[in-house]
């Protein structure tokens, strides 16, 4: 049985930044051996994002910042100058022992390097291609460039995210993190996963993937686009307010604000009693779910007003054991120190060349058979490459002092 899922697999990962390499890294949880090719003494665009930078054991600021750490641990590093022929000639003989080729160049850059699907399907049929691009390979607008702070306005996310019109503040809202760029790295390690499977345990052969961040986007709004689709109404921003089951919402307490969700009919008399309520249980515009959702904002305000009258611990307190989903609204501190992400074991420690016990992010997934349990700090720059050209390649160290010499790596 293999330790991790994926251990039999090795990857070539040309992408940056950040939706392919979230998606790579997913491979790499698993098991998979990423190798990530840099250019050298650059390296991956994330490097250059800004603060904040690792520090070392002096205190000083090292070129390892927490954008790129977010997704590249479990991975090599090579440094690599895939513009340079001798680059091209090592990535062609690094892809004859890969399953798998991720890029997120502009449509057709790599051809020019021969380093395409095309070309490299010839030396290894069985290769999974993978390329990663803002609009697609096809279309009007494939040539594009674009970043998520793009497609969260082009997809219809701000659209549906924000202020509601006619409250102070109104107007679109970009989400906090790079939502599309992580809902296509998401898609991206599923696609690869299902190839493989076609591949290995189907009898088929390898195959190329086209993933769009834009498409990946507008398949995340999910209902809101069905909501379209199906009565040709454009749904509108609402704030913190769910889209269903109501109330839905952010509550300010007396010390704090609250999440709550009330799912359903039978939540929302167990809501009413547990807030010492239980005549808004019958109340004539709010007694179904649908009358609920039809006096959204009136129910709202209702609500509102009762849990102002207290503090977060005693309504969370309340509603828990009335078995109201809710939650506290917390910052980032508090989430890792909270109960159960502590439990969850959500922060682990991994060694790193300029930091003995690096706190990364667990990943999510949760194996009976092949947990993950042992994690690899995201690699410096070029800090695998003479053991990748060595024990791969069977470079001697004097041909790789030699293209380290003319500047290949």
């Amino acid at each position: 049985m293999a330790r991790l899922p994926l251990e039999n697999i090795r990857v070539l990962d040309l992408t940056r930044v950040l939706a392919g390499p979230f998606g790579s890294q997913v491979l790499a949880d698993m098991g998979a051996d990423v190798i990530k090719i840099e250019r050298p003494m650059v390296g991956d665009d994330a490097r250059i994002f800004g603060e904040p930078y690792l520090r070392d054991a002096e205190g000083n600021r090292t070129r390892e910042n927490a954008f790129y750490m977010s997704v590249n641990r479990n991975k090599r590093s090579v440094a690599l100058n895939i513009a340079s022929a001798r680059g091209q000639a090592l990535i062609r003989k690094l892809v004859l022992s890969c399953d798998v080729v991720m890029e997120n160049y502009k449509v057709g850059d790599l051809k020019r390097y021969g380093l395409d699907y095309e070309s490299l399907k010839t030396i290894n049929p069985r290769i999974v291609y993978c390329s990663v691009t803002g609009y697609g390979q096809t279309g009007p607008l494939a040539a594009k460039p674009g970043y998520d702070a793009v497609f969260q306005g082009e997809c219809g996310l701000m659209s549906v995210t924000g202020v509601p019109d006619g409250k102070p503040g109104a107007g679109p809202m970009k989400v906090g993190p790079s939502i599309i760029d992580l809902f296509t790295g998401l898609n991206v390690a599923n696609a690869i996963l299902a190839a493989l499977y076609h591949r290995d345990a189907a009898g088929g052969e390898g195959q190329y993937i086209d993933v769009a961040l834009l498409d990946c986007g507008i398949s995340a709004l999910s209902h809101y686009a069905q909501i379209h689709l199906t009565s040709g109404e454009v749904p509108v921003r609402r704030g913190t307010q769910g889209n269903g089951g109501m109330p839905t919402s952010k509550f300010a307490c007396s010390d704090g604000a609250i999440m709550i969700t009330s799912g359903n009919d039978k939540q929302y008399v167990a809501l009413c009693d547990a807030v010492g309520h239980p005549e808004l249980a019958t109340h004539p515009r709010f007694h179904t779910n649908v009358l609920r959702v039809q006096h959204r904002d009136e129910i709202t305000e209702v609500f509102d007003a009762i849990f102002a009258t207290d503090t977060v611990a005693h309504w969370l307190e309340k509603l828990g054991a009335a078995g109201i989903p809710s939650g506290p609204i917390n910052d980032l501190e508090q989430v890792f120190d909270y109960p159960q992400a502590r439990h969850r074991g959500m922060r682990v420690r991994a060694p790193h060349p300029l930091k003995p016990d690096l706190d990364l992010i667990r990943s999510p997934l949760n194996f009976s058979e092949t947990p993950i349990t042992d994690y690899r700090a995201p690699p410096m720059l070029g800090e695998h490459t003479r053991a990748v050209l060595a024990g791969e390649l069977g470079l001697s160290e004097a041909e790789i002092d030699a293209l380290g010499d003319e500047g290949v790596i």
